[in-house]
């Protein structure tokens, strides 16, 4: 997926699109890449809700931060997320996410130009 923003037309990968059960983790992880290659643009990493998640996973932005130096592939990423996180902070984040963030959601799907 890119992880370029800077033209202002592609994007981060939908807060709800999820992979292995765990919603967030591919926008995090677009989002994560575009900052540390310097293609972030106008986005925000981490933002409140990355942190929201990565609060409810029990993970750091730091652990996440390294973890993406040497997984630069969605499934090295997810494998490393499945190994650390358990399903009850899984389901936490997702419960977070879909219910307090939902509005937040919608939003940048809309922004996004997505069809929901």
């Amino acid at each position: 997926m890119a992880t370029d923003f800077r033209d202002g037309k592609s994007f981060p990968r939908r807060g709800r699109d999820g992979a292995e059960g765990y919603l967030w983790i591919l926008r995090a992880f677009d989002k994560a890449r575009a900052a540390a290659d310097a293609t972030i643009f106008d986005y925000i990493y981490p933002c409140p809700m990355d942190r929201g998640v990565f609060e409810r996973w029990g993970i750091t932005v730091a652990e996440f931060d390294e973890a993406i130096e040497t997984r630069r592939t969605d499934g090295a990423i997810v494998s490393w997320l499945v190994g650390r996180v358990d399903a009850a902070h899984r389901d936490a984040a997702n419960a977070w996410l879909l219910t307090e963030k939902s509005s937040n959601l919608d939003r940048q799907d809309s922004e996004e130009g997505v069809l929901i």
